[in-house]
């Protein structure tokens, strides 16, 4: 049952997102569950209390750590707690399991049929494809870009042939060879863009291809850095792998000459290429 005052629930896991810098971006929801948690499992203790005193809160619960290398061993504690009261999970900024400790905790809880919630909020990764300014209505989201060169030229290889936008953070220790090797392998002219300390004082977008990118960040960036890399733009198909749509249409009573007109149109092709290779492919 939900408190219609603060809307947390009587018990279960939430997560919540955390300002990316601002502390503006935190939401009075995000304020409650601070306060109101039983337990708050946190990736960092030292900054949720730092976080919870600039929001001018003081957290009634206690607050445990939940990071990368205790999260396994510590979710059966959080789940028995969740059971009893409210867990709150919070990482250092962003939402819980984008890149952060979660997972562990909100798979075991559905395992156990505990209830998990969410507080919506601040995102890296929405916020980055909204201020980049390239065609992000279809995406995939990958992580941190792999640390090893060879892993990292694997990783942009796949990434060759890809339509979808691509969004992934990096280190600015590794971001001019990251943005070199996006250059050499995904091409210079692909559009992209590095977005660094997003909400803070320092917000800074590059929009600019592949190439311009690699120059521009050659001596380093400063500050969490995501970078989106727009999808590359689909090839047109051969017209004798839509034969098959043209005799369709024709066996459903088109004219062959409009049936072959209105595929090659759907699909970027020549009408005169694709009706000669229909009536080939009608002669064999």
């Amino acid at each position: 049952m939900v408190d219609p005052v603060t809307e947390l629930p009587a018990r279960g896991v939430v997560l919540a997102a955390t300002p990316l810098g601002n502390i503006g971006d935190a939401s009075q929801r995000l304020r409650d569950a601070l306060e109101r948690a039983d337990v708050i499992a946190a990736e960092d203790t030292r900054r949720a209390k730092a976080l919870a005193a600039a929001l001018g809160v003081t957290p009634r619960g206690r607050i445990v750590s939940n990071f990368d290398h205790n999260e396994d061993s510590r979710s059966g504690e959080l789940i028995d707690a969740a059971r009893a009261g409210v867990v709150l999970v919070v990482t250092d900024a962003g939402m819980p399991i984008v890149s952060d400790p979660g997972l562990a905790l909100v798979a075991a809880a559905h395992d156990a049929g505990v209830e998990v919630t969410c507080i919506p909020g601040p995102s890296a990764v929405t916020t980055a494809l909204a201020l980049s300014g390239l065609n992000v209505g279809h995406f995939i989201f990958d992580g941190f870009a792999p640390r090893k060169p060879g892993a990292r030229d694997a990783w942009l290889e796949s990434l060759v042939g890809e339509k979808r936008a691509v969004c992934f953070f990096e280190s600015p220790h590794r971001i001019a060879a990251t943005l070199a090797g996006a250059a050499r392998i995904i091409g210079p002219g692909r559009r992209a863009a590095v977005c660094r300390e997003l909400t803070k004082t320092y917000e800074e977008v590059k929009r600019a291809t592949l190439g311009e990118l690699a120059d521009w960040a050659s001596e380093g960036l400063r500050g969490e850095i995501t970078v989106v890399i727009e999808g590359g733009a689909p090839e047109a198909p051969e017209p004798e792998d839509l034969v098959d749509e043209v005799l369709r249409r024709v066996d459903a009573g088109e004219r062959m000459k409009d049936a072959a007109r209105a595929v090659a149109k759907e699909n970027g092709v020549k009408g005169s290429a694709l009706y000669d290779a229909t009536l080939s492919a009608r002669q064999r």
